[in-house]
């Protein structure tokens, strides 16, 4: 016998984690997004702190900042796929909408011609967003995730932590993940209204405190990414003007979906990481690079890639 059990030494205090429990979840981290996120969120403070340092950018690739919230569709859209009768009027609808979501690639408005493509693909399947290059476009949308999903959070979390921290021993790296209630809230800028416009957001990821080298005051630090989804559909009773003057009424486009010619789908995204320092006393700000404006909808850098 080697005296340890699935590769970890069997006396507890031989071994960096708080028990020989959390040794053994620490070596089990499952597959999937979501699965991954629920396995971090399950583990000690402390093995935390100890596996970020060993596996960092492996954690961060599988997922450990992923929102754990349910995202549903707060509306039923246009109903049923495929159900009704194709007619010429309805032929000719599609050839006019294919038409108008060119136009909008054409003079920059690519997220949403690239969204409309989705939609009249007839495909249904889910689409990654762009968040970073949302909250690079739409001032309104990066205020609002600074304000109510970083400033109103950020206290709450700072205390958490260090509680954490203090509970530890005050002497280890302490990590708690954090999430910020979803709120529902539209985007105003051109582009994003007509390719996203009303949807579900919040920010995930975790705090992490670090005792000093030198016996001060810990180091505080938040990392995070901004969470987006919602449901490309058409609702009855609304209209939606596009560049030209060109307007489309919802209840022709949600037929388009009724008769197969289109599918609604869902999308979602997630922003690159972000840091906040949490030492000090100034606002946390969202401040995401330049993602450029060369080429069209079919570049990764427009959001085509696997989700972050």
């Amino acid at each position: 016998m080697d005296g340890t059990v699935n590769g970890f030494n069997r006396n507890p205090t031989a071994s960096p984690y708080p028990s020989l429990e959390e040794a053994g979840k620490a070596a089990n981290m499952p597959k999937g997004r979501k699965a991954v996120a629920e396995w971090w969120g399950d583990l000690d403070p402390v093995t935390r702190g100890i596996l970020l340092r060993e596996r960092g950018d492996e954690l961060r690739a599988a997922g450990i900042t992923a929102p754990l919230y349910n995202w549903k569709s707060p509306d039923p859209g246009s109903g049923p796929f495929n159900v009704e009768d194709m007619t010429p009027r309805d032929a000719w609808l599609h050839s006019q909408a294919v038409a108008i979501a060119a136009a909008g690639d054409f003079i920059g408005e690519t997220g949403a011609s690239r969204n409309m493509l989705q939609y009249l693909s007839g495909t249904g399947e889910t689409l990654n967003l762009d968040v970073d290059r949302m909250l690079h476009d739409d001032t309104d949308f990066r205020s609002g995730i600074e304000q109510e999903h970083l400033v109103d959070n950020q206290d709450a979390w700072r205390q958490k932590a260090l509680d954490e921290y203090n509970r530890a021993g005050g002497d280890k790296t302490v990590i708690i993940p954090v999430e910020s209630a979803a709120k529902h809230r539209t985007l105003r800028s051109d582009e994003w209204f007509h390719a996203v416009g009303s949807h579900a957001q919040n920010v995930s990821g975790m705090v992490t405190v670090t005792p000093s080298a030198h016996g001060g005051e810990p180091k505080i630090s938040l990392d995070y990414q901004v969470n987006v989804w919602d449901r490309y559909n058409w609702d009855k009773g609304k209209a939606t003007e596009f560049p030209g003057g060109v307007t489309i009424e919802d209840e022709d486009m949600g037929r388009l979906h009724a008769v197969g010619l289109a599918q609604e789908f869902d999308m979602r995204g997630s922003s690159s990481t972000y840091t906040h320092d949490l030492n000090g006393h100034t606002a946390p700000t969202v401040t995401p690079g330049d993602p450029g404006r060369e080429g069209t909808r079919g570049d990764v850098s427009r959001g085509e890639e696997e989700n972050r």
